[in-house]
């Protein structure tokens, strides 16, 4: 950046103010003549104090943990002891099935055992068990939750809350001073126990360790704060005089201080992140093509890490100096980047505690890496850090990215990923003014095709034409106009730039384009199941003359419900004659259905074959069913009823609409379910039902019935022809 004044985050970034303004304050505090009383030991009581009900409370919460249904039908058949003397011999090897034999196991059975238990909680939903087991063996489980304590102070600190020791105390003291994520935890844990907590608090805080002295200080002064520090000197007085005039003259000292007393704030400095090898990040330039140094790309990576979460809307703020940062680079380096960064952050299995790798598209992404980000998430076998991404990719808001957004809503594998991906898109829809139909037909790309739906691709000395015939299938044509097999690799005499590039774009633009052509085929399907009509207007504007999408809806029947028309190769509306139509401006256009074309569908099966078209999916030759009457009066379908199917089959469902149900006791999901509106579903029963985590443990299903919620008396005939064929699809 030549000539011109760097940004602040590349000059001095305000993680290093601050640690020079935190380091000057420390150095201040530790200046200051702080009276020790060495070889203080705290006392040695292990306390459970409880409040008003709260045991009981915890014990009922924490009693309706669940066993696994293959241990509880172990348990049902061997009762108490034969299952403690499996679960000594290692046969119960999961945590939440151990807690549940120590949490309702017979006491003289499991109490002999706590000790030398010691369970992987690998997830916060434990926390429940945890209180359970406290509330019933108290101190005798003190080495489980403790350790669970230490491992995921967020997750697990709370269960300490009763539990008075000075173990608890200091680890209390150092959570209040070095975690911000537990520092509340701490802060109620010292409301809570206040003065009794000083005699534990204090051979630290009196102590020759530099360390643990400015944790347990940092602890009293906040119970002064409280409980006033007369009444502090007191409960210090325990361990003799001179510890009391010494913590007197320590809270006296904070006094002095005013608002520079207690805590003093470690600033957040950038992680070091080891799993990120900068000699593997390409090079980021300003504008003027001037390369950044390593420092300024040190800092840039700093920014990032440290810049607020994003949330739908954005971040809440920005880092100071990021916003500059970022307008000053040139942003095809800024794109590359960052995709880099996610590249490396996922070959490393992608480690905890980075959410600013996915935030950092807000800030650095173009349209190609958004399209990169998308596909990643669509492949990501779990929805807990999609859905984050979704977040991401919704704060964007640029078509490419909302284009993201309504595919991930229409393919994900995963139902919750699906509905935040929805959500997201209509919100977006909203704050458009657009439905959320209308805003998925103004995202269909061009993909940088002209009206024609061609590109002319730039290899210097020579040029190509190329685009895509009615099946979507790429041509090239040269300069004199000659068609030619594949777009040729670039030669000697070409441009050593320009054909390199134009060669690599045809191999996007390919790939684009089936991925592409493959999505608008999946929504036009689901819109002709649905029902979803356009206005002549909109039809024509967003259905026939976009260059790409054409070649898929000319392949189709379309119906305004008294006419029934085709688009023709001039883009013209034919009927089943050939005759040219007129669409009146009030009439509503939609993707005709067999069902409602009866005896026509042999007529129009004639002209596409004619014509040698290629329908993109099944329509003219769609199966169609009907509700009998005793159906749509009941609710129930009994025709597949008993029916033995492949679970893979109903697990297909997934990409048609359909949704895995409940998950009850033992991870069992006992049906399968296709939502019609907010207040209408049809649910199939299965038995033995789906494994929540492992689908395909139980290869085959048996259908113990199919029901509606409410009897469906108004469905309509399209949609309920399509839920049979659904179902049908399911018998080999």
């Amino acid at each position: 950046m030549v000539g011109d004044v760097l940004p602040e985050l590349f000059r001095d970034p305000e993680w290093e103010r601050l640690t020079r303004e935190y380091e000057a304050a420390v150095a201040a505090e530790r200046a200051r003549v702080v009276p020790l009383v060495p070889g203080l030991s705290a006392p040695r009581s292990h306390d459970v104090v409880w409040e008003s009900g709260e045991r009981e409370h915890w014990f009922a919460e924490g009693a309706k943990i669940r066993l696994w249904y293959q241990y509880r039908e172990r348990l049902d058949a061997e009762g108490w002891p034969a299952t403690m003397a499996a679960y000594q011999r290692g046969e119960y090897n999961h945590a939440q099935s151990q807690a549940y034999l120590f949490v309702n196991g017979p006491e003289e059975l499991v109490r002999p055992l706590l000790a030398e238990w010691r369970p992987e909680f690998g997830l916060s939903g434990a926390l429940p068990w945890m209180r359970a087991l406290l509330a019933r063996f108290g101190v005798d489980v003190l080495p489980v939750v403790l350790s669970a304590a230490k491992s995921s102070a967020y997750d697990y600190g709370p269960v300490l809350m009763p539990v008075r020791t000075a173990e608890i105390a200091v680890l209390m003291a150092d959570w209040l001073v070095r975690l911000k994520s537990a520092r509340h935890i701490a802060r109620e844990w010292f409301a809570r126990h206040g003065l009794a907590a000083v005699p534990l608090l204090t051979p630290d805080a009196l102590g020759k360790t530099r360390v643990p002295r400015e944790k347990a200080t940092a602890a009293l002064i906040l119970i002064a704060e409280k409980f006033g520090a007369d009444q502090v000197v007191t409960a210090a007085r325990c361990h003799g005089d001179e510890a009391a005039a010494g913590v007197a003259a320590i809270l006296s000292a904070a006094s002095d201080r005013g608002a520079d007393a207690g805590l003093i704030e470690r600033p957040a400095k950038p992680p070091k992140l080891p799993w990120l090898d900068r000699s593997q990040l390409p090079q980021v330039v300003f504008r003027d093509g001037s390369a950044l140094s390593a420092e300024a790309v040190e800092r840039l990576l700093g920014g990032l890490a440290l810049a607020p979460g994003v949330s739908w809307f954005g971040p809440a703020t920005a880092y100071p100096g990021l916003v500059e940062a970022v307008r000053c680079c040139d942003p095809g380096s800024l794109a590359a980047f960052g995709w880099r960064i996610f590249e490396l952050w996922a070959a490393a299995r992608t480690p905890g505690r980075n959410g600013w790798v996915i935030d950092q598209f807000y800030w650095l992404a173009d349209a190609e890496v958004t399209r990169r980000f998308g596909a990643a998430i669509l492949r990501w076998p779990t929805a807990n850090s999609d859905k984050h991404a979704v977040s991401v990719l919704r704060a964007m808001g640029t078509d490419t990215a909302l284009e993201q957004l309504h595919r991930i809503s229409q393919r994900a594998k995963a139902p919750g990923l699906r509905s935040t991906a929805a959500d997201c898109l209509a919100a977006a829809a909203k704050q458009r003014g657009l439905s959320t139909e209308e805003l998925a037909d103004r995202l269909v790309p061009d993909l940088g095709l002209d009206a024609n739906g061609t590109l002319v691709l730039d290899y210097g000395p020579r040029a190509f034409t190329v685009g895509f015939d009615e099946k979507l299938t790429p041509f090239v044509i040269d300069a004199a106009g000659k068609p030619r097999k594949a777009l040729p690799k670039p030669a000697a005499a070409d441009d050593g730039v320009l054909a390199p590039a134009a060669y690599q774009r045809f191999a996007e633009l390919k790939k684009l384009v089936r991925g592409t052509a493959s999505d608008q085929i999946m929504r036009l399907e689901r819109a002709m199941i649905s029902g979803r009509d356009w206005s002549p207007a909109d039809f024509e504007r967003y259905l026939v003359a976009p260059p790409l999408l054409r070649h898929i809806t000319r392949r189709l029947i379309w119906t305004t419900g008294e006419i029934v028309f085709r688009i023709a190769e001039d883009l013209t509306l034919a009927d089943v004659d050939d005759s040219t139509v007129t669409l009146p401006e009030s009439a509503r256009v939609r993707i005709a259905h067999p069902l409602e074309l009866g005896a026509a569908v042999n007529d129009w099966g004639e002209v596409l074959a004619d014509y040698e078209i290629t329908q993109p999916f099944r329509q003219l030759g769609r199966p169609v069913y009907e509700l009998t009457e005793a159906e749509r009066a009941s609710g129930e379908i009994t025709r597949f009823a008993g029916v033995t199917v492949p679970v893979g089959a109903i697990l297909g469902l997934i990409g048609k609409g359909w949704e895995r149900g409940y998950t009850w006791d033992g991870g069992i999901q006992h049906d399968f379910c296709r939502r019609i509106d907010k207040s209408q579903a049809l649910v199939v029963e299965l038995d033995p039902g789906i494994l929540a985590a492992g689908a395909m443990i139980f290869d085959e299903q048996k259908i113990t019935g199919i029901r509606f919620n409410t009897p469906p008396l108004e469905l309509n005939p399209v949609l309920a022809s399509e839920l049979l064929a659904d179902l049908a699809g399911l018998v080999p």
